[in-house]
């Protein structure tokens, strides 16, 4: 049978994967899987399994973070997103003007209000607006300052009325804090808080409201139900506090000498200490992040929940598609001071200068720092390495017990991941950073991506990974590849699904762990495979083997298509032919374009001067296909010239619709390098790259040659590369672990296709299971998907009693079981 390349819902409908029948008790086995409980494997650390947290989705801010009101300082500024003001997040009545001189709170806190004689301004929270629940409290306090007695009246309310007794402080003289306590009577989500004043202005700043019921009831900690949803994976490490918002915007941050830096990359100096005297910054994902959860809190947060703290600093060349490197010597010495210090403040004693830092703020005792990242998805391998040289020195000679953590790019092959690892393996590094977010089938066909790892280079860190959708059939892709984890847990080391935190309505990346809004969390599917592993991972990785799948594959079909990114480019010439050399397509657009189709709707295609034309330079993905879909073992050829705007064009093959196809992505990446990417039900992953740069106004010949699974390509009759797409989209994924606390052998299958399918386990000759086996099962339909109001996808429990050294067990369709067999 034919295993077509589609998307991930036909990828798991048994018509197209066609695994074997289920089979009655008397019949052979659909697969058989042989342990060998006697051998060893690789050892699994307690610390393999972990969370990424990045302030993306508003995960902080308005998330984890429990502060309820919004741009609580006024510091919020066009800087952080092009619809800010100071006042955003706040509705005024009477007199009230945000001031930025010299009365202000302090250095960094920039802004405050002026709030005039009988006048109020009223906080609108995050979403919705303030979520309270009755009978419960609310911390509230301000900075404010007046001349002479300013009685100010702090109320809470909606629509419908009061939300709690009104209460009043009074402000005297200069700045200091005043607080009260509010208890809701009656449960609201958009609730608004109101300060009010009398016949004296007062200054304010820092209004705040916190829900008395913290994580761990701290003041001023975190939201429970999501701090609590991460404990419950029982994390081994914590990384922090990003992403691209580490190593992105300016790196001189704040200095009062030379100026205050507004939009600046994320230094852990800016987060510590008390909170008024933090400098709030704008957050790369287009909003602004108030530093309420800084380098302290994110340590203490590991600690309570048992993890290994992981933070990762900026290495003075960004990344993120912004690809600039950092020439400034002393710049570049301060910032690898700054890690030296940052190391201090974890580590060092209560009598050191940063130690002191942390004891002040409440912990006197160091928090155990053992891995440091520098760096984040830099493009510039040979820019990243050359400073990184710097880091790595400074760090090993004062603290040679650390970890140094580099990375490999954004990507999980093409030539800048294999330069930045021949860098890493030149440079002696420790542990490398992967990066990758790819479609499930790239995920049920790379499970043996690490199997030919080299065991005496440096160590991976899977630091960030995801199959590009919160459906439980990307859970089951991502299960399926996390045996492969395992069983090469002695070179990857770490590993961390990201993004962690969503908040609804206030994504710019998706999927995620963990969704929320302002009352309630839930986890995704995917969240359920996360927890699933990591509170099940053993100690060690048991040998077995598994039979495969029967599949086969034909040969790649599908029509053709032009696009443009961020581009004005005109196309021509466009012609197919078979491999015999008949003809099975040609347009000059002499008669028009009445051959091709909008694909996404998207783009100004015309034609113009005997050319097809994408004129509009703003327009993303502008496809638009022609052909058949059933075309196999054709030639394409084309002209294409990139007439103004960011990037080169992209010429589409293979393609069965708009999420499945293949592009020759000609000058992607802000023209920064070219690739071939494959999209499957909308995910991408790519399949070729080469750092080849478009010009603009050169006519470039583009030739595409289909060959069964393999596609060579020509660029202006040159052969610009090739590559087979030929590899098994395995639907049936184990691996076996032992857990020696308990005694328990773990064997954890993955079945991803429509049909259960009937196993055959072999634990080996000599080997004493106990009969029964507690058994965990995940199952849904494919597009099954966790939500505020539904959780289709949750763990099932039961007990399995017919445990024997060779026994038969039927793994449900489109699921993840784990067996814990006593031996």
């Amino acid at each position: 049978m034919t295993l077509r390349r589609l998307g991930l819902s036909a990828l798991l409908a048994a018509s197209l994967l066609a695994p074997a029948p289920g089979a009655a008790a008397a019949e052979p086995a659909d697969y058989t899987i042989d342990v060998d409980t006697a051998g060893n494997g690789a050892k699994i650390d307690d610390s393999m399994y972990g969370v990424f947290f990045e302030d993306i989705n508003q995960a902080a801010d308005g998330g984890i973070y429990a502060e309820l009101a919004q741009n609580r300082s006024f510091e919020f500024s066009a800087a952080d997103n092009a619809k800010y003001t100071p006042l955003t997040g706040w509705d005024t009545s009477g007199s009230a003007k945000v001031q930025g001189d010299d009365g202000r709170l302090n250095e960094r806190n920039r802004n405050y209000l002026a709030l005039g004689a009988n006048s109020s301004v009223t906080n609108k929270g995050f979403r919705t607006g303030i979520a309270v629940e009755k009978g419960k409290s609310y911390d509230f306090s301000v900075w404010a300052r007046a001349e002479g007695n300013a009685p100010l009246t702090v109320s809470l309310a909606d629509g419908e009325g009061a939300l709690a007794t009104a209460r009043k402080v009074t402000a005297r003289g200069g700045w200091a804090k005043y607080k009260a306590s509010l208890t809701a009577r009656r449960t609201s989500t958009t609730g608004r808080l109101t300060i009010a004043s009398g016949s004296t202005p007062a200054g304010l700043d820092m209004v705040s409201l916190f829900p008395r019921d913290t994580y761990k009831g701290r003041p001023g900690g975190l939201r429970k139900d999501l701090a609590e949803k991460v404990e419950a994976l029982h994390p081994g490490f914590v990384r922090f506090p990003g992403g691209c918002l580490v190593n992105t915007g300016s790196h001189q941050g704040y200095d009062a000498a030379s100026g205050y830096e507004r939009k600046r990359s994320y230094q852990w100096k800016d987060t510590v200490g008390p909170v008024e005297t933090r400098a709030t910054n704008a957050n790369f994902w287009g909003y602004n992040q108030s530093y309420g959860l800084g380098y302290y809190e994110y340590f203490q947060f590991a600690e309570d929940i048992g993890a290994m703290p992981l933070p990762v600093v900026p290495a003075m060349v960004t990344g993120c598609g912004q690809n600039k490197a950092t020439d400034d010597p002393a710049l570049l010495k301060r910032h690898i001071q700054d890690t030296l210090d940052l190391i201090e403040f974890a580590n060092g004693p209560a009598s050191s200068k940063w130690g002191k830092v942390r004891a002040e703020m409440g912990h006197p005792k160091p928090f155990g720092l053992t891995h440091l990242g520098v760096g984040n998805e830099e493009n510039l391998p040979d820019e990243f390495m050359a400073r990184f040289k710097q880091y790595q020195a400074a760090i090993e000679a004062k603290h040679p017990e650390i970890t140094i953590v580099s990375n490999s790019g954004p990507d999980d092959s093409g030539q800048t991941f294999d330069r930045a690892w021949q860098l890493n393996r030149e440079a002696g590094v420790e542990m490398v950073d992967e990066h990758y977010y790819n479609s499930p089938r790239w995920f049920l066909e790379n499970n043996d991506r690490y199997d030919a790892y080299d065991r005496g280079g440096p160590k991976v860190f899977l630091g960030e990974y995801a199959s590009q959708d919160n459906k439980f059939g990307n859970a089951l892709a991502e299960a399926a590849y996390m045996t492969g984890l395992e069983r090469n847990a002695d070179i990857v080391k770490l590993a961390s699904y990201a993004p962690l935190l969503a908040g609804e309505g206030t994504v710019q990346w998706d999927p995620d762990m963990i969704w929320f809004d302002n009352t309630r969390s839930w986890g995704s599917a995917n969240y359920e495979v996360q927890k699933l592993f990591m509170n099940n991972a053993g100690d060690s990785v048991v040998p077995s083997k598994a039979s495969e799948t029967p599949l086969t594959s034909g040969p790649i079909t599908g029509g053709i298509g032009l696009s443009t990114w961020a581009t004005s480019a005109a196309y021509d010439e466009v012609k197919v032919t078979g491999e015999g050399g008949e003809e099975l397509f040609a347009d000059d657009f002499s008669a028009g374009a009445g051959k091709w189709k909008p694909g996404t709707g998207t783009g100004a295609w015309a034609v113009q001067d005997g050319a097809y034309v994408q004129s509009d330079e703003a327009a993303e993905n502008t496809l638009v296909t022609a052909g058949d879909p059933k075309w196999q073992n054709y030639d394409l050829k084309l002209k294409a010239t990139k007439k103004s705007g960011k990037e080169g064009f992209l010429v589409a093959f293979g393609l069965k619709d708009t999420g499945n196809h293949y592009w020759w992505n000609l000058g992607g990446w802000g023209n920064t390098t070219s690739a071939v990417e494959r999209t499957v039900d909308g995910g991408k992953e790519t399949m070729l790259q080469k750092d080849t740069k478009i010009e603009t106004g050169r006519a470039y010949d583009v030739e595409v040659k289909v060959r069964g699974r393999t596609v060579a390509l020509y660029l202006d009759g040159e052969k610009w590369g090739e590559f087979t797409d030929d590899k098994k989209a395995e639907p049936f994924r184990q691996v076996v672990t032992r857990d020696k606390a308990t005694g328990d052998l773990i064997v954890k299958v993955v079945n991803a296709q429509a049909d259960a399918a009937r196993t055959e386990i072999s634990l080996g000759a000599g080997s004493s299971p106990g009969r029964r086996a507690d058994v965990t099962t995940l199952t849904a339909d494919p597009g099954a998907e966790n939500t505020k109001d539904a959780r289709p996808v949750k763990p099932e429990r039961s007990v399995f009693d017919g445990v024997a050294e060779r026994f038969a067990y039927t793994f449900p369709a489109h699921s993840v079981t784990f067996l814990r067999i006593k031996e």
